[in-house]
């Protein structure tokens, strides 16, 4: 049996990703209002409109400084789960690319893993792009917001990797639009982006905690204020990479069972 080396191994799903990165080449334009220009309107919109009736701020800062970690994880929640949706049905029934890689012939892990390689990569350039406008406005107090990067790419898999195997699962896009509606959409709004989760009923609060936008969240307010989160920052890490690990099996799972006959 012949070994395969760890950077051969990786190969493969690195021309995958290429593959993705040429597509977005050509296409970057249509992207630039929803990942770019919405979060930098909402920012303002919501910190500087809104945040001028907000007496005190929140948690002893500015209003603005405080959504600005939520914002940034906000948008890469949004990109992770958009990315992850409506391509990932597409390429298994519109346009069949999935299966052309499949006979090139590349195996289900590079396959998946080309592709969520470039949701990472989208993710990271939108939520690095918004950080980096937010700091110029002033609203990051702290050198630790580097740190938000890498919470960034373990949260967009935290997030993508489970979107993936749902969209492999399902065979029309009305499914997509009940996940969105029922499950992304409220995530968005209860787990801490706009005002603290506290502040919820004990109920709801209990299913903010449950979410993965809430611990990405928490660690990335901890590293733009300079304050320790509210949870165990190795304690957010784990359950972020518990997600990402048992979203990368069902979507493996999932993919295996369309591609290989």
């Amino acid at each position: 049996m012949t070994t395969v080396t760890s950077g051969a191994a990786l190969t493969p799903a690195v021309a995958v990703f290429e593959y993705h990165l040429v597509g977005y080449r050509r296409t970057w334009r249509g992207s630039v209002f929803g990942s770019f220009l919405l979060p930098v309107l909402t920012m303002l919109g919501f910190g500087v409109g809104v945040g001028a009736y907000v007496t005190g701020g929140v948690a002893g800062v500015p209003y603005l400084d405080y959504i600005v970690p939520g914002l940034v994880m906000s948008t890469a929640f949004q990109v992770a789960a958009m990315e992850s949706s409506w391509p990932v049905l597409g390429n298994f029934e519109w346009h069949k690319i999935y299966f052309a890689q499949s006979a090139a012939p590349l195996r289900v892990g590079d396959i998946l893993g080309g592709h969520l390689l470039f949701v990472l990569f989208r993710v990271l350039l939108s939520a690095g792009t918004f950080l980096a406008v937010a700091a110029l406005f002033g609203a990051v107090r702290s050198a630790w917001a580097l740190a938000v990067l890498p919470v960034v790419a373990l949260f967009g898999a935290a997030v993508a990797a489970p979107v993936f195997a749902y969209s492999a699962t399902i065979s029309t896009d009305s499914y997509l639009a009940l996940l969105f509606r029922f499950a992304l959409l409220p995530m968005s709004l209860f787990s801490g982006v706009f005002f603290p989760v506290d502040q919820l009923p004990l109920g709801l609060r209990a299913v903010a905690y449950v979410m993965p936008l809430w611990h990405g969240v928490d660690l990335s307010r901890a590293a733009t204020l300079g304050v320790a989160p509210e949870w165990s920052a190795p304690g957010h890490v784990a359950y972020l990479a518990l997600w990402a690990a048992a979203g990368w099996w069902l979507a493996r799972a999932r993919f295996r069972k369309r591609l290989v006959l």
